[in-house]
């Protein structure tokens, strides 16, 4: 390929890296590449070759920038056409719109994703400058959380599209809002569910409780939310953990506009007047045999140390923290 051997990258190589991030293969004689590829392909074998990034995960990282900016690109172009699309007048068929919109609009678009980036870049940098240079990057103790539209395809059948979007988006931006000011991280969204992770357990519950009560509404599917804490790996953006996967269980356990948490996170709770905590029955789903939930209410009033909350709920309450305590000391 000429455009490898400008570059000054193995073919193999280059077509691999084209592939990984998400473009289709072209033929040698078409005319589809500028000194600007050239250029790009070259600036990502020097990456490499630096050894910031080392050979074996080199496809899976240009696979995960590939999948992030095409889903970006996509957002944009449709934001694009509906604005062309709603503008009156302009030109029969878009094309002289569509040009002058886009030499307008990229280069903003351009600068507002290098100025996040940064941000964000410069946010995680801070992060790993305060864990300290004995803990690994990539591994560390999060609370994992997902939240969960209930009876989403049920409800999505008899919406039109424009609705749907319209409930998608919702969704998302509430989410996005909520975990931010709770100081935690999408990690992805799926149409009817969005996958979080929090540094603490008290940011974790304060999102999985305030998200239903947030998102409530007649004209809404509930939302029910899981939690659970523990070590976890990340890795190009995503996390991997039976953290994970045990807070997607308990996401399927909990009930509509309710909380579930496993038992570590409810731990991390114990002497936070704000909250209760209660176990629920035992119960075996895939992967977990004789799995325990708890459930997290919020106190009401959130009372002060030693207020009387009623006989009963002090009893539950000294129940719940013993059995806490007892498998703290184990």
């Amino acid at each position: 390929m000429e455009v490898a051997a400008r570059a000054g990258v193995d073919p193999g190589r280059t077509q691999r890296l084209w592939r990984a991030l998400g473009f289709a293969d072209v033929g040698d004689d078409e005319r589809v590449f500028t000194d600007a590829d050239v250029d790009a392909l070259a600036t990502l074998g020097a990456l490499i070759d630096s050894g910031f990034v080392d050979r074996g995960s080199e496809a899976s990282i240009a696979r995960a920038i590939g999948q992030s900016l095409s889903r970006l690109a996509d957002w944009q172009t449709d934001m694009l056409a509906a604005l062309l699309r709603d503008r009156p007048g302009g030109d029969p068929d878009g094309a002289g719109d569509a040009a002058r919109a886009a030499e307008l609009l990229l280069p903003l678009m351009r600068d507002v994703q290098d100025y996040v980036w940064r941000r964000h870049l410069a946010a995680n940098a801070e992060r790993l400058i305060a864990a300290g240079p004995d803990v690994a990057a990539d591994r560390r103790e999060l609370a994992v959380g997902f939240a969960d539209l209930v009876a989403y395809t049920s409800r999505s059948r008899g919406m039109g599209g424009r609705e749907l979007g319209a409930m998608v988006e919702d969704f998302e931006g509430l989410t996005a809002d909520l975990v931010a000011r709770h100081h935690g991280r999408v990690v992805k969204t799926v149409g009817d569910g969005v996958l979080f992770t929090c540094s603490t357990a008290v940011d974790a519950v304060e999102i999985g409780l305030r998200l239903p009560e947030e998102w409530a509404a007649e004209d809404r599917p509930p939302l029910r939310v899981g939690a659970a804490y523990g070590p976890v790996l990340t890795r190009l953006g995503d996390v991997y953990s039976p953290v994970v996967n045990l807070a997607s269980r308990l996401t399927s356990l909990a009930r509509p506009g309710t909380l579930l948490v496993d038992q570590d996170l409810a731990r991390l709770l114990r002497g936070q007047r704000a909250y209760r905590v209660r176990p629920l029955r035992r119960v075996s789903v895939r992967g977990y045999d004789h799995l325990q939930p708890w459930l997290v209410r919020r106190r009401p009033g959130q009372p002060a140390p030693g207020e009387d909350t009623g006989p009963f709920e002090d009893f539950l309450d000294d129940y719940a923290d013993d059995v806490l305590a007892t498998d703290d000391d184990r």
